[in-house]
């Protein structure tokens, strides 16, 4: 009985959060934007947020969604886009949508695949080919097939089985390494990892998880079966991009305590064979709460390139190229998801001709009006971004069930 009360308890519990945490209005419109319904979200000057595609109500129950969770966006040469559905916080629920977007009336929203285990990233391949990675694999597909399903092709398998409810960060993220090699994010599968005992062992999840793993290429579309570690220390990696200069960059989600303000998440500057501090150590190589009674030392692990902000929740990088806004030109966009007052924003760092974060600089916040405010929006939850052939700007909210396009402010 104590059991059941406890159980009932947690439920309540739960399902007041989310009542909080989900508010039952959508994004009023005003006017256009580029075409398409503007968006009541509050930009930086010169810039706007058209809707593509959103449910009437954020309170819309997933069911009754077509597309319930955008996660993931790949724009394709016709300019349709490819949408990854995480679906639901469990296996089966997955699919990827193709969506036509129409300025002047709803998109055009088709199949591509489904019954997919919490699809993320969507990407084209060294080989021209089209990538999905879900919970423990990853795979290649030809969206262009009459039947995209029968194509669905496993290349990078025996992932961890980052079975959600075991294991807290269990999407694969990816990217390419300027040799072919297959760049693969294995999150920690705890938050932070806390000693059994005192003066006990180290941290055993961080010996092959927490880490990037580095498939080797053995040929056009193929890879090694068995991966090493690229680097470790990296409590979940979901935020990848290597930049037109060679370098590669990680947004890490920092561990989760009570205080609002500490500790900031990372951006850090990704090497091979390097180390940098999870569970150990956090920010600018600070004892990490649970480590301390250890007595750790951070001398040896990486530090980061530049602090984000606070429990923001970084889920993409993307440096931009695109030809709509000349002064974002080879900046760094990264979507903030988190659901504290840090989060529901897209920054704009500016990056120098190595590809790293210039020092001293205040990062450019391009959507510094997303909180949520009842009857106008809910805050906002950006996850994947994609650059269209005319430079605007494609973001996925998930939460909200949203594709939005930021485009230039031309009124």
């Amino acid at each position: 009985m104590r059991r059941l009360f406890a159980a009932l308890a947690l439920a309540l519990i739960g399902g007041a959060a989310q009542a909080q945490a989900v508010p039952q209005w959508g994004y009023a419109r005003s006017g256009t934007c580029d075409g398409y319904p503007r968006a009541a979200i509050e930009t930086a000057p010169g810039l706007c947020v058209g809707l593509a595609l959103a449910p009437p109500s954020t309170g819309l129950p997933l069911s009754k969604r077509t597309i319930r969770m955008p996660r993931g966006l790949l724009v394709l040469p016709d300019g349709d886009l490819l949408v990854s559905d995480l679906g639901a916080w469990t296996t089966g629920r997955g699919a990827v949508w193709r969506v036509t977007p129409r300025p002047g009336g709803p998109p055009i929203i088709r199949p591509v695949l489904r019954k997919l285990d919490m699809p993320h990233t969507l990407a084209v391949g060294p080989d021209g080919g089209v990538y999905v990675g879900e919970m423990s694999r990853i795979s290649r597909f030809d969206p262009d097939a009459a039947d995209p399903q029968a194509t669905l092709t496993p290349v990078i398998t025996g992932l961890p089985d980052n079975r959600l409810h075991e294991n807290r960060h269990p999407l694969s993220a990816f990217i390419w390494a300027a040799d072919g090699a297959f760049l693969v994010n294995v999150g920690a599968p705890s938050d932070q990892c806390p000693p059994t005992k005192p003066g006990g062992e180290p941290c055993l999840e961080a010996v092959r998880q927490a880490a990037i793993w580095r498939f080797a290429p053995t040929g056009p579309g193929k890879w090694a079966d068995q991966p090493t570690v690229h680097a470790r220390g990296l409590r979940n990696s979901l935020a990848l991009v290597r930049t037109r200069a060679g370098t590669i960059l990680q947004a890490e989600n920092s561990i989760d305590v009570p205080q609002a303000n500490w500790p900031p998440e990372e951006l850090n500057v990704i090497e091979y064979g390097a180390h940098y501090g999870w569970p150990y150590c956090v920010a600018m190589n600070e004892t990490a709460p649970a480590w301390k009674a250890q007595k750790v030392t951070c001398a040896p692990y990486r530090k980061p390139a530049m602090n984000l902000p606070p429990h923001a929740a970084p889920l993409d990088l993307l440096e931009y190229r695109g030809a709509m806004f000349p002064e974002l030109s080879g900046r760094l966009l990264v979507t903030l998801h988190g659901y504290r007052p840090t989060g529901s924003r897209i920054l704009a760092i500016e990056l120098d001709d190595k590809g790293l974060p210039k020092a001293g600089q205040k990062p450019r916040d391009l959507t510094p009006g997303w909180g949520a405010v009842k009857g106008k929006r809910p805050a906002g939850a950006p996850v994947g971004m994609a650059v269209g052939a005319d430079g605007a700007i494609w973001v996925a909210d998930d939460r909200n069930g949203a594709i939005l396009r930021l485009a230039k402010d031309r009124r």
